[in-house]
């Protein structure tokens, strides 16, 4: 029984490890089909859709990521699109003045505040956009409040993003095989529950100032 018990662990672990490689995968082949530009957006919404139903115990395949990512061409690019391009811009200006040495400090450090802000909000904005039906302009919205009204939550995201970003950088083979996968299922696991979360503490304690008003408790159909 014990054996059985341990080897079904393994089984879920293996099993669990695959499908961030096939996640991977899809993700970097339909971004590069957009274009990178035009793909981005969608392959990552696309991989919150097909992760979230995963989630739920459905079986997905290539189709299903195909379908969503067609879908979402217009939506994830004006969603997803400018929080890469905003968090690409803060990049570059961090590595900037980094290059400028002790005259740099100041405004490194602010524009380091900033990229750290932009992460934990720019994390919720996917699984936010394939979970709730929202008016394109107030995701990114939404998902700074939520991040700025949740800290302990969006610090376990940036504690995750982290780990497999050190992960990555000891060992580059994994972004091309496993780390992009991974990241995006296990975001995507974690903001569900962060917003059914939400909606519970709205549910019992309406008049609490602590739950994030403004976000639907139905979730949407897979896209």
């Amino acid at each position: 029984m014990a054996s059985e018990h341990w080897t079904g662990r393994v089984h879920s672990a293996c099993s669990t490890v695959a499908w961030w490689c096939r996640l991977n995968a899809l993700w970097i082949f339909f971004t590069l089909l957009g274009g990178v530009v035009m793909g981005i957006g969608p392959a990552t919404v696309a991989a919150c859709v097909v992760s979230r139903s995963r989630s739920r115990g459905e079986v997905v395949g290539v189709r299903d990521f195909a379908v969503a990512w067609r879908r979402e061409l217009r939506g994830g690019t004006a969603v997803v699109g400018p929080v890469v391009a905003v968090v690409a811009l803060l990049w570059l200006n961090y590595a900037y003045f980094a290059a400028l040495g002790p005259r740099g400090d100041l405004p490194r450090l602010a524009t380091l505040a900033a990229l750290v802000v932009a992460l934990g909000a720019g994390a919720y904005v996917a699984p936010m956009y394939a979970h709730h039906d929202l008016p394109w302009r107030l995701y990114v919205v939404r998902s700074l409040r939520f991040a700025l009204a949740r800290p302990a939550s969006t610090v376990i995201l940036l504690f995750v993003a982290a780990v497999v970003g050190f992960a990555t950088v000891a060992l580059p083979v994994l972004l091309v095989t496993v780390s992009i996968g991974a990241w995006l299922h296990a975001s995507t696991w974690l903001c569900l529950r962060f917003f059914a979360e939400n909606e519970a503490r709205l549910s019992t304690a309406p008049d609490s100032g602590g739950p994030v008003r403004g976000l639907p408790s139905e979730p949407l159909r897979i896209r």
